[in-house]
């Protein structure tokens, strides 16, 4: 699921946030402009699509998420680009598209998808591609990006990238990405006794750690989870992938989380929720309100996203300083997503060239655009959040040097996080379909304490299989 958050990655549902560090306020809105002529299908019938844009050409692009005025900073950074762009492609009309509130809700962005409105360089998540390639609304770019029109593309992870791939085609180019991983209250570590600069690397380590944090009395929670609004589905699944499970099997056409694995994360969570009492009374929660426990020092841990903590302390009133972060727990895989900007089908060659310039120069340079981490500080913009990072190699090293020179809080508090990478796994199909299924688990083991945990998972599989059955 998320974000950028109001959210980062259709992560759950309704489920969004503002990612702190994406400098543009999600938008799905607008109507494509071809005044350049139209070529088809764009790469086939342009034998000249790896060169990159000619200096020269002159051609207008609508691109989502243009920050609106109340994000005075993005914005003021938006137009800076804009004018630093033009300096090398003079004749390229750069026309901002946005809109005030959520843009990339379910309802909305499917209409514009079957209305065929979405702009010229449009927003979507990493999970998005199915629904687009079925409404037939992305241009495939393969033939246009290489190291002559993305520089940097050999440093932008492999697995960021095939995100946005289907039968080897590539129809989208990356802004952001997550993994998930055990977000801690350093506070109540310290208090409880434990090292907040070593969070529990298992999830044994989890159960312990979160049975001596509730041990501090006073309404504190050891460990908290989400159970509600597709969220707890979610974690569910994030969870799986944590120990080597699988929500959906490799074909993709059935329920894979009625075995052992499922019910060892089922009978760890009922324990620490009923045999523990580490993870507080109150539960259905969703999204939110996990994120207001642990700002006010109710709650110890809980799995998240980086940007979590960006969204706590502007939109919370928490300390930067109070939180850490170590992988997820089990290690084997955690659950990934991020946000990208695709191309419409059937515009010309030129605009999908200057889309891609633009594109190149805005999200996917190394001290430039959104990772001008200077000027990020500078505007008073949250710099040091581990994430977005998609970097490998030189672009790795060189963004992280300046990140950390920036930074805006103490990043040796990810430490943990960041020098035990995770591979990350996507999200299954029918993703909200399945986490809405999966709620049912989540809910039935948090505030049941007699669960037969045996019968929620094999309800759950025949619901989920016949979610699958309809693809």
């Amino acid at each position: 699921m998320r974000r950028a958050r109001f959210r980062r990655t259709r992560r759950a549902g309704a489920v969004t946030l503002v990612s702190a560090l994406t400098l543009t306020a999600l938008a799905a809105c607008g109507t494509s402009s071809s005044d350049d002529g139209d070529d088809g299908d764009g790469n086939s019938a342009n034998a000249n699509a790896a060169a990159p844009l000619d200096p020269g050409t002159k051609v207008t692009i609508t691109i989502d998420c243009m920050p609106p005025a109340a994000k005075k900073a993005e914005l003021k950074e938006w137009n800076e680009d804009v004018e630093e762009f033009n300096k090398k492609y003079p004749n390229v009309t750069v026309e901002g598209r946005s809109t005030p509130g959520q843009c990339l809700e379910p309802p909305r962005f499917t209409a514009m998808l079957k209305a065929k409105s979405q702009p010229d360089v449009f927003y979507t998540y990493f999970t998005d591609l199915d629904q687009v390639l079925d409404n037939d609304g992305a241009q495939d770019i393969s033939a246009y990006v290489n190291d002559r029109t993305v520089p940097l593309l050999k440093d932008i992870d492999p697995d960021v990238l095939g995100s946005l791939k289907k039968d080897g085609k590539l129809y989208g180019l990356p802004t952001s990405n997550y993994r998930m991983g055990l977000l801690i209250n350093r506070t109540l570590f310290e208090k409880a006794g434990l090292d907040p600069d070593t969070p529990p690397a298992t999830w044994e380590d989890v159960r312990a750690a979160a049975k001596r944090i509730a041990g501090l009395g006073g309404g504190v929670a050891g460990f908290g989870e989400y159970s509600a609004g597709n969220t707890g589905g979610w974690h569910f699944t994030a969870q799986m992938y944590s120990l080597g499970g699988e929500v959906v099997d490799a074909s993709g056409t059935k329920a894979a989380f009625n075995d052992a694995t499922g019910r060892q994360v089922a009978q760890n969570l009922h324990a620490m929720r009923w045999e523990d009492d580490a993870m507080g009374k109150t539960q259905l929660l969703k999204w939110g309100d996990l994120q207001k426990q642990i700002a006010t020092d109710k709650l110890g841990m809980f799995l998240a996203a980086p940007d979590d903590i960006a969204y706590m302390v502007q939109q919370l009133g928490a300390k930067y300083e109070n939180f850490g972060m170590g992988p997820i727990p089990g290690g084997k895989n955690t659950l990934s997503g991020g946000n990208n900007y695709m191309i419409k089908k059937g515009i010309s060659s030129d605009k999908i060239k200057a889309a891609i310039a633009w594109l190149d120069f805005k999200n996917l340079s190394v001290g430039k655009g959104q990772f001008d981490w200077e000027r990020t500080k500078a505007d008073g913009l949250p710099v040091g959040v581990p994430q977005p990072n998609f970097w490998l190699n030189d672009s790795k090293s060189k963004d992280d040097a300046a990140r950390t020179r920036y930074a805006t809080m103490p990043v040796q508090n990810f430490k943990a996080f960041m020098d035990n990478p995770v591979p990350g796994k996507a999200e299954p199909p029918k993703a909200q379909e399945i986490y809405k299924v999966l709620d049912n688990v989540m809910s039935g083991i948090l505030t049941d304490k007699d669960a037969d945990i045996d019968k929620l998972l094999s309800t759950a599989e025949t619901q989920v299989d016949q979610v699958l059955a309809n693809r």
